[in-house]
């Protein structure tokens, strides 16, 4: 007790023990009354005094975006070892939306990698790395044992059945070897069962070797005129109770019909898989999987509505020429984006969300303009676009394009909006109908701007052809907010817009 209590009280041995005192070898023979220690055995005891060491910093898993539940580590950007300060990207991760930088929250060194990158997969607050304080000995940091990576969902036991007693198997129709095989149709089978016939005593005429009930009927004139015999089956002989374990029995489907079919190869096997080897596993990236999930919730949870228009271009590739002259390089998707803005800036009641229990009316007008690339449809935001200009809204769908393409989209930059607009002009699709991205209530599908002959009227009211460029829109609007009524007037004012430049001043 008196050596105990003058360790804790010894200010110098508690700095030596902490690694505080200036001359840490040193031995402890001055320490304490009665009480020494050698340089090496007291070396020894500090590094085995695990409470003295600081528990390492658990990097886990992050939540990047509202809807993603796991992410995929693409990349380390650090090495074990590596010091790191707080700000700087450790590694990238592949979230629902995009490729993410996970930053570090503190200064240390990098001590244990514990998900390699290429992982896919890895849930939500899983443990995917350490990180010690400067100066600790990162290279024998333990793995907590609480936290990881989870384990693959092992699957349920299926229990086996038990044993069932023997029973007595009926008599059943056997087919003496060398006989032919039919198929029969519904009809013919009940004439043959009700008649003790069998079908190898006739012949069949049907399509691909069926049995047809013509066939039964002619049979059973023959046994009239008796000319055939009735059919009696051979009973099975009866299985013997055993005790030894037996290999199971197969299931009542994949026993053999009494008239199986002929060696005849199918047309198609519906409902069963496809044979080994006939197609391609292809992995599926997170934004894929999360795509088809809101895709099918969209299509099955909410009632779209289409409405479709023509708009003459005509105007709008006069105003793109002019600015083409001055240097300045926009395109027509970037008119109708701003069409589309000033046209909700003038029809706030289609500006609106729907967020299970009702209409929400938006504050802001956010335009979310869908962006293919090698992973899947992502669709980036322009902020507050009615209040932007053509040029400003130009460099913003450029910037935001490449980003997305890089899968260097940030999450402010691809969450949210309230209009959505897709354009598949640039693959020469004349129309199209889009699916609502939800929680929005709209999106507008753009098809390729094309000449068109039309009839129309001179100034003297005469008759003339006219070659005009059109393009084709429809809006798919979810029916709980935006009605068919709403959708027109919608179309109307937004083609209005489009065919006047001069209005999205």
């Amino acid at each position: 007790m008196a050596a105990s209590w003058r360790l804790g009280c010894d200010l110098r041995l508690l700095r030596y023990l902490t690694g505080f005192g200036s001359r840490r070898g040193q031995g402890l023979v001055q320490g304490a009354d009665g009480w020494s220690a050698g340089r090496g055995a007291s070396w020894r005891w500090l590094h085995s005094t695990q409470w003295l060491r600081a528990d390492p910093v658990k990097i886990l898993m992050p939540s990047l975006s509202p809807t993603m539940e796991e992410g995929n580590i693409v990349k380390w950007l650090k090495k074990e070892g590596e010091a790191v300060s707080a700000g700087d990207a450790l590694c990238e991760i592949e979230t629902d939306k995009a490729v993410v930088t996970l930053d570090a929250s503190d200064d240390g060194i990098l001590a244990k990698i514990v998900v390699e990158e290429g992982s896919k997969n890895i849930r939500l607050g899983s443990l995917i790395g350490l990180l010690v304080e400067e100066g600790e000995d990162w290279k024998h940091v333990e793995v907590p044992k609480d936290v990881g990576p989870p384990a693959a969902a092992s699957k349920p036991s299926v229990p086996r059945p038990s044993p069932e007693p023997p029973i007595s198997v009926p008599a059943k129709k056997e087919h003496t070897p060398g006989k032919l095989q039919f198929r029969l149709s519904p009809a013919a089978r009940n004439i043959l069962e009700k008649h003790n016939l069998d079908a190898s005593q006739g012949t069949a005429t049907g399509p691909r070797g069926v049995f047809t009930k013509e066939d039964a009927l002619k049979l059973v004139q023959l046994k009239q005129m008796g000319k055939v015999t009735e059919f009696r089956p051979t009973p099975a002989p009866p299985v013997a109770p055993t005790t030894a374990p037996t290999t199971p029995l197969p299931s009542q489907a994949t026993d053999q019909p009494s008239y199986p079919r002929p060696m005849v190869p199918p047309v198609s096997t519906p409902g069963q898989p496809n044979a080994a080897g006939t197609f391609t596993e292809i992995p599926a990236s997170n934004i894929r999987r999360v795509i088809a999930k809101r895709l099918t919730e969209s299509k099955s949870t909410v009632p779209h509505a289409y409405a479709t228009a023509d708009c003459d271009l005509g105007a709008v590739l006069k105003v793109r020429q002019n600015l083409v002259k001055d240097d300045i390089k926009v395109s027509v998707n970037d008119f109708i984006i701003k069409a589309a803005a000033v046209t909700l800036k003038q029809m706030p009641s289609v500006n609106v969300s729907w967020d299970g229990e009702g209409p929400k009316q938006l504050p802001f007008i956010d335009i979310s303009v869908a962006v293919a690339t090698d992973k899947g449809l992502i669709t980036p935001i322009i902020k507050d676009a009615a209040a932007k200009g053509i040029q400003e809204i130009a460099d913003s769908v450029k910037a935001l394009s490449k980003k997305a393409r890089d899968g260097k989209l940030l999450p402010e930059e691809y969450q949210g909006g309230s209009f959505s607009i897709s354009n598949l002009g640039m693959f020469g699709i004349d129309e199209f109908t889009a699916v609502i991205n939800p929680p929005q209530a709209c999106i507008l599908a753009v098809g390729r701007f094309r000449p068109v002959l039309m009839l129309t009227q001179d100034e003297e009211g005469n008759d003339r052809l006219q070659q005009r460029q059109l393009i084709t829109v429809t809006m798919s609007s979810d029916g709980r907010v935006v009605d068919d009524e709403l959708a027109t007037r919608f179309l109307e004012t937004f083609k209005a817009n489009l065919e006047n430049p001069i209005r999205l001043a």
